[in-house]
């Protein structure tokens, strides 16, 4: 068994009623991690495919349909970024598309040019 102390003071107000002290048990096969919670891990840009379409229909509840140069029609949704600066998207707007590798049908619009 190891003692790990984290703190600054020495009674449980310190001198300034800074950081109370404190003492953990750690045994031999557990890590101790003192701090914020990570947040837990995200799909990275990397993995996402990137193409450039035309709005061609306006669905409800902030939802596209976009035909990419390739041909492909994909259902699309807006990004939060888009969402919270109230761009607006109409049919007919030239968008940058981002498609999850798992699901080719589906989507999210990064960018809007007209």
């Amino acid at each position: 068994m190891a003692f790990v102390s984290q703190g600054v003071g020495l009674g449980p107000r310190g001198n300034n009623g800074a950081v109370c002290q404190r003492t953990v048990k750690a045994s031999s096969k557990a890590t101790i991690v003192m701090g914020k919670k990570r947040a837990p891990k995200t799909k990275s840009d990397s993995d996402l495919i990137e193409m450039e379409g035309v709005v061609t229909e306006s669905l409800p509840n902030a939802m596209f349909r976009v035909e990419l140069e390739n041909g492909q029609t994909v259902l699309t949704h807006i990004s939060g970024k888009i969402r919270k600066n109230f761009i607006r998207i109409l049919v007919g707007d030239k968008v940058q598309v981002q498609i999850s590798p798992y699901d080719l049908t589906k989507g999210r619009i990064t960018f809007r040019s007209k």
